[in-house]
């Protein structure tokens, strides 16, 4: 029990250190995880180049039993518009310290690679919100954070190729 207790002040202070501030969520009954970090960005609006990944590693409690999760990001623009996350919305395949089925009350750290399509015009503002339901995509929300996010013109090619590396050295 003592070495559970360590580990969740471990992981409690490693957040508190790497923080990113975010929103909750419009319109979903949803909790803010105990700790959301985007990498490169400590203060939204978070600036992502075009052809890189938004990497996002959140802490959360399991606020019951789960067997299963389905990560959803939705940009605003206007109006709500889902963006298929494909492989990376299988949620329990990206957990870093766990597995699922969850038990209630376990501390759980996930992250999310989403790639910043070239196809995203640059000069973009504009809210996201990223989600983690139970299930499948409808499923009950677990979490979920809001935080605005500005597409700029793809890094120059040395500079991309060194941030996709450690990227993919995360995969």
């Amino acid at each position: 029990m003592l070495r559970v207790v360590a580990y969740v002040c471990a992981l409690l202070a490693l957040a508190h250190g790497q923080t990113t501030n975010v929103q909750s969520c419009s319109g979903v009954n949803a909790l803010l995880p105990i700790n959301a970090h985007i990498e490169g960005c400590l203060e939204p609006p978070c600036v992502f180049p075009q052809g890189t990944y938004a990497v996002i590693n959140v802490i959360f409690r399991a606020p019951r039993n789960i067997q299963t999760m389905t990560t959803v990001a939705t940009a605003h623009i206007g109006i709500p518009f889902p963006y298929p996350l494909g492989d990376a919305a299988q949620t329990c395949n990206y957990l870093t310290n766990s597995y699922c089925p969850l038990v209630e009350g376990e501390v759980v750290q996930y992250t999310l690679h989403m790639f910043i399509e070239s196809s995203f015009p640059a000069g973009t503002s504009l809210p996201v919100e990223f989600r983690v339901n139970e299930g499948g995509f409808l499923g009950t929300p677990i979490w979920c954070i809001r935080v605005p996010l500005t597409i700029v013109p793809p890094l120059p090619s040395s500079n991309m190729s060194a941030r996709n590396a450690t990227v993919a050295d995360k995969v």
